[in-house]
């Protein structure tokens, strides 16, 4: 019983802690990295709680998903910058 009481603490904390940094990084990137870290660990609650059905739908459409659906998105509208806008910018 306090195993999974610990168990579920530091997944809380995870999942609280990779939210924060969804919201807080800069990078689009790294914030779907933590949005990816932050839906497993909701999954792994859900698989504490025995229903893993739930987790495996976590999984399944809000990471395999969502998070690629996003990932494709920040990998072809990222551009890079050229010689010319960083002469201008200067």
């Amino acid at each position: 019983m306090v195993l999974e009481q610990i168990a579920f603490g530091l997944f809380a904390l995870i999942t609280v802690a990779s939210s924060l940094g969804v919201v807080l990084v800069r990078d689009v990137w790294h914030a779907a990295l933590l949005l990816g870290v932050a839906l497993s660990s909701v999954a792994i609650h859900y698989v504490m709680l025995q229903a893993e059905f739930l987790a495996a739908m976590q999984i399944l459409v809000y990471i395999g998903g969502v998070l690629i659906l996003i990932t494709f998105g920040v990998m072809l509208t990222r551009r890079e910058p050229t010689a010319e806008s960083q002469e201008v910018g200067t």
